[in-house]
Parts: structure tokens; C-alpha cells; sequence
């Protein structure tokens, strides 16, 4: 079955579930989808060094005859080809590294957009950043001090488990529905007052190249 993907219907549906959240609520909500988190050539590099090893076994102890002039040739080519097919392949890039390696990139990003994206400067300290990065098929969610005032801790720690279960799909629909309940939760414990600008876009962050 294809997997739901993060295109423009999906962005307008996203779009609409924030602005309804923030009418119930002071906090600011911001959502961002990103193809990555990190750099992953050197993942690329391992899957093509480990195909044109396996070709240069394949040449060396092959019941076939093979040209010495072509064994080079045939493993830089097989070592390109092995380089070129990770960097188009989420799945690939996964198995070449490990989850320590991804967790960071993914924390990492979310802290650095957390501030670079003004989150951080909101007047009430109400600003909520939902991570999805979706190769490593992981979400991170950091709330200001405001917010984390405002929600009793196992609540809070309820909601983290539930949407990073959602990110793990890194699909459109489980996203929407933790975000829904996320919305449910920020407006029982800090519901909109008369006060309550809208001080960060609305529209999500999507970077998927």
C-alpha cells in the first residue's frame, strides 16, 4: 500500500488544524516536516563501498573470465551506482546507520528551529515546536517554559508519547489526529484569553528536498 505523503493537501490540512488549535488556546503552535535531519553521504559512501566489495568478490573467485583491465572499472562503477541509489533511498540511508545517529540529527535540527524560527521569543514564553523528520521516521515536540508550566508533567509526557508515536508513520493522518489531541490538552490547561496574538505563522515548514 502507498504511503500518504506530505503534499499540498496535506499542508492545508495541517494548516487548518493549527488554526483551530490556537483559537482555544494561547499557545503558539508551529509545525515543521522535513525530508532529513542530517547529512547522510557518509551512509551513501558505506552502501556503495559495501556493493563494490561484494562485486570484486564476485569478479575475483567468478567461474567466469573477467579482463584485469575491467575489475577497477567495474568497481568504481558498482561503488557510484551503490552511492547513487542510497542518496534516493530512505530506506537504504536507515539501514546504513544507526538510531543513535538519527535520534541526534532529529534533536538536534528541532533545538536549532526551536530558536532560528523564533519560537523562543514569544511574549508569554507559549511557543510549541512539532519536528517531523521524515527519513528517520521521528518527531520531536519542545515547548517553552510557559507551556510547560501550564501542563501538568504526565500529561505532558502522555502527549510527547502519543505524537512521537504518530511520527514514526510519518504520515499525514496519525500526525493530524495526535496534533488534534495536543490541541484538546493546551486549551484545558491554557485556554485562549482576550489576549492572544498570533505571533508565528500558522502555515507549516515543510522542506522535503
Amino acid at each position: 500500500m502507498k504511503r500518504a505523503r506530505f503534499d499540498e493537501a496535506a499542508r492545508q490540512a495541517l494548516t487548518n488544524c493549527v488554526r483551530e488549535i490556537e483559537k482555544s488556546t494561547n499557545a503558539e503552535l508551529v509545525l515543521a516536516v522535513r525530508a532529513r535531519s542530517g547529512p547522510y553521504r557518509h551512509a551513501d559512501y558505506l552502501f556503495g563501498a559495501l556493493l563494490a566489495f561484494a562485486s570484486l568478490l564476485f569478479l575475483l573467485f567468478s567461474p567466469f573470465d573477467f579482463h584485469q583491465y575491467w575489475v577497477a572499472i567495474d568497481v568504481a562503477l558498482i561503488f557510484a551506482l551503490g552511492t547513487f541509489l542510497s542518496s534516493r533511498s530512505n530506506s537504504i540511508r536507515r539501514l546504513m546507520t544507526n538510531g543513535k545517529f538519527r535520534s541526534n540529527a532529529v534533536r538536534t535540527g528541532a533545538a536549532a528551529m526551536f530558536y532560528e524560527a523564533g519560537i523562543a521569543n514569544t511574549t508569554a514564553e507559549m511557543g510549541v515546536l512539532i519536528y517531523v523528520s521524515v527519513l528517520e521516521r521521528r518527531l520531536e515536540l519542545i515547548a517553552d517554559r510557559g507551556v510547560l508550566k501550564g501542563v501538568p508533567a504526565l500529561e505532558w509526557n502522555h502527549m510527547l508519547f502519543e505524537l512521537r508515536r504518530a511520527g514514526r508513520k510519518a504520515e499525514p493522518q496519525p500526525l493530524l489526529e495526535a496534533m488534534r489531541r495536543l490541541g484538546e490538552l493546551l486549551a484545558n490547561h491554557l485556554p485562549a484569553t482576550d489576549e492572544n496574538p498570533n505571533e508565528l505563522p500558522d502555515v507549516p515548514r515543510f522542506e522535503l528536498k
